[in-house]
């Protein structure tokens, strides 16, 4: 292998791609492990969680090496690992998940129970999610390989369609998961809060499941144009900070069957402020009585820069009562990837779901990550796809 680079946050607002460690069959506390494999990157993304790091809204530590969303091959593996192969090209779930304890047996791999000391849930290159390195690099270790991975079954099909399938790694799934937990169908009226990618992809979702009308509200005038463009009704969110004649304007009434919080704690209100609970209130205005809400936008115990004290803490000023009342549904927590991931490519492989063209996703290399990096945090209504290695731009 050639010399590991990876993208590292440094503090608040700045990363940088550096020399890093080379990818060992080791787990953080540098045991070794038999069941892992080394895979070279061929494509790993930037997501809006790692945005929430970057901008200073987690506990993460400099020096930090950053990525969840890693596609790649297969270039060395342990003694124990029996079902992949050298040259296998694999999606990695971005949940670390051991395939043994209970939550995994019941494929809530999303809470694997031994793959972090400190609280339920492993992923890569996230704070206390268990010091797993993360795969904005060139090269990354993967444990539990014959658990985790999704062999992607032919290298020239993966490479053609390589843009659309970097995307099973995270915000496909995560927008599958609150689609198919707000209960979309056939013929469902759907409101997705959100329209930077991981919304896209629940907007995606609930078209392929059947969905008659789905709307995506937003702020941003570029996100909302562009949502239009891939054939969702947009609901531009400055016009009115009553989200219930928003909606009515576009299918008749202020409710819907099925909505999805793809924003998550750093949520903005008509005013402009954050008001991190106001999402999940708007939710439970405009989701009919016994319907059902997804919540894939991530929500965190520990905020060092909320606006006020509880929510430091991830403590927020819910009404509840309201959706108590209404007899309705909410599902929560990390997307445990495992459990859509196969029958997601599927649909990519088979021109069912051209995910990228809807993300707009866009190649970049790795060193120019950071430039991403600040353009995504500045709003553009991109997906940005890095390229450690030079190969997605030659396929």
């Amino acid at each position: 292998m050639t010399k590991n680079r990876g993208v590292v946050y440094i503090e608040p607002g700045k990363v940088d791609v550096q020399d890093i460690d080379d990818a060992k069959l080791e787990a953080p506390n540098g045991r070794q492990i038999g069941h892992g494999v080394i895979l070279k990157v061929l494509s790993t993304n930037i997501c809006g969680s790692d945005q929430h790091m970057v901008r200073g809204r987690t506990t993460a530590p400099s020096g930090l090496v950053l990525g969840h969303e890693i596609t790649g091959e297969v270039v060395e593996k342990g003694s124990d690992v029996e079902m992949l192969d050298i040259g296998d090209i694999v999606s990695v779930p971005f949940n670390v998940a051991c395939g043994r304890c209970r939550t995994c047996k019941s494929q809530d791999t999303g809470v694997c129970l031994t793959v972090n000391p400190e609280r339920a849930g492993g992923a890569y290159g996230y704070v206390d999610m268990g010091g797993w390195i993360g795969g904005q690099a060139r090269y990354v270790t993967v444990p539990y390989a014959d658990f985790n991975l999704l062999k992607i079954p032919d290298r020239d099909r993966a490479m053609a369609k390589i843009r659309d399938l970097t995307m099973l790694s995270d915000i496909l799934p995560t927008g599958f998961h609150g689609a198919i937990k707000a209960g979309v169908g056939v013929g469902s009226t759907v409101y997705v809060a959100g329209a930077g990618p991981v919304g896209l992809a629940a907007a995606a979702s609930a078209r392929i499941l059947g969905a008659a009308v789905v709307m995506i509200g937003d702020f941003n005038k570029d996100r909302l144009a562009h949502a239009a463009k891939v054939g969702f009704e947009p609901v531009d969110l400055s016009k009115s900070d009553r989200l219930g004649d928003l909606v009515a304007q576009i299918i008749g009434t202020n409710e819907v069957d099925s909505a999805i919080d793809a924003v998550g704690f750093e949520a903005r209100g008509h005013a402009g402020g954050e008001q991190p609970a106001i999402v999940l209130n708007q939710m439970m205005e405009i989701t009919r009585a016994a319907g059902s809400i997804g919540i894939p936008g991530l929500y965190v115990t520990e905020d060092p820069g909320a606006v006020d004290k509880g929510a430091k803490v991830g403590s927020l000023s819910l009404r509840f009562g309201l959706g108590w009342a209404k007899a309705q549904s909410f599902h929560t927590g990390q997307t445990p990837v495992l459990k859509y991931n196969r029958q997601l490519m599927q649909a990519i492989l088979h021109d069912r779901l051209p995910i990228a063209d809807i993300v707009n996703a866009r190649i970049i290399s790795l060193e120019d990550a950071p430039q991403g990096y600040e353009t995504f945090d500045q709003g553009a209504a991109t997906k940005f796809v890095l390229d450690p290695h030079g190969l997605l731009q030659a396929a």
